[in-house]
């Protein structure tokens, strides 16, 4: 899909659901990684996230659509646009919008891998620390005793 069927694609879309045109641009945006898509407040314009669809099919991106539309148009109304308000909350249900996109396939499998985990514990009181990150234990204490933090293990979680 080319950027220009991205765009006819959500005109349409904003035209059938919501009764509005859509006047500004829409495009994919190869930087985004985290997000199926993005309403930029100030140019007024939809990035969308090309990976959703590709992995995840045209229903996916139909769905990112409406849930960027539903900011874009509640925003030039003057209503409440975020997540949490009432407003953008209420148009999400009367379009089917999905108020998250699902999460990409790589990524679950980026999360499913094992984790590294570093044993600390306190010389003092021998209260243990569990840690992702590895610690200056020159620079940081026990919480409990302030005691010498000592590096014990790493262990690795399947």
């Amino acid at each position: 899909m080319t950027d220009q069927e991205l765009q006819n694609l959500v005109s349409k879309i904003s035209n059938d659901l919501f009764q509005k045109r859509f006047k500004h641009k829409a495009f994919f945006n190869p930087r985004l990684r985290t997000t199926g898509g993005r309403y930029m407040l100030n140019s007024h314009n939809i990035e969308i996230n090309k990976k959703y669809f590709e992995q995840l099919g045209k229903e996916e991106l139909i769905g990112i659509i409406k849930h960027e539309l539903c900011h874009y148009h509640l925003h030039l109304e003057g209503k409440g646009y975020k997540h949490r308000d009432k407003d953008f909350r209420k148009l999400l249900k009367q379009v089917g919008a999905p108020r998250f996109c699902s999460t990409l396939p790589e990524e679950k499998k980026r999360r499913s891998r094992s984790q590294k985990f570093i044993i600390y514990q306190c010389s003092n009181c021998e209260l243990n620390y569990r840690r992702k990150r590895s610690i200056n234990t020159a620079k940081y204490v026990c919480g409990k005793c302030r005691g010498k933090l000592v590096k014990v293990k790493e262990i690795i979680i399947d």
